[in-house]
């Protein structure tokens, strides 16, 4: 992994996350696009580097964000991981795989982000909490092919060969 270039990216991604992206908000939800590098990082070079994406992109989003701190850190973490399993099992090249990636990874990530909140013991409406989902879902959707594409130029050069043992 060239840890510069996805340092250099990941602050980018948050940088236009927090800057412009609550100019499109719907309902109070905007897309997640430290999430969406999560997902196609995991799919595209697996768990370990999903792991650390996540946990990177949640500390940033944490540290900015002024929410309860280490919520994004364990969701995004989990995600990475969760995505970064499906890495062997997915051909990279499909232009459906992002978007599925995604569908799945918005859904657990905001359930993860749910259910932390509740054990902490914070109130959560669930039926707004649902729909907020549901926007950034959409958002998320729409973004996961032209994220995945970059990074999958980023890491085009890491992405391991399935013929290579």
């Amino acid at each position: 992994m060239k840890p510069f270039v996805w340092a250099f990216f990941l602050v980018v991604t948050l940088v236009v996350q927090t800057t412009w992206l609550p100019l499109v908000t719907v309902g109070g939800a905007r897309p997640d696009l430290l999430l969406l590098v999560v997902v196609s990082t995991g799919l595209l070079l697996g768990r370990e580097h999903g792991v650390g994406m996540g946990f990177f992109a949640g500390l940033l989003q944490d540290l900015v964000s002024g929410n309860i701190f280490g919520v994004s850190v364990l969701s995004k973490t989990a995600t990475g991981y969760l995505s970064g399993v499906m890495e062997r099992n997915v051909f990279k090249e499909n232009v459906l795989l992002p978007l599925m990636g995604v569908v799945v990874a918005t859904v657990f990530n905001s359930a993860v982000m749910v259910v932390m909140l509740i054990f902490l013991g914070f109130a959560v409406d669930i039926p707004t909490a649902v729909a907020n989902t549901l926007f950034v879902l959409g958002y998320n959707a729409v973004l996961a092919i032209p994220v995945h594409q970059i990074v999958y130029r980023i890491a085009k050069n890491e992405i391991a060969d399935p013929n290579v043992k």
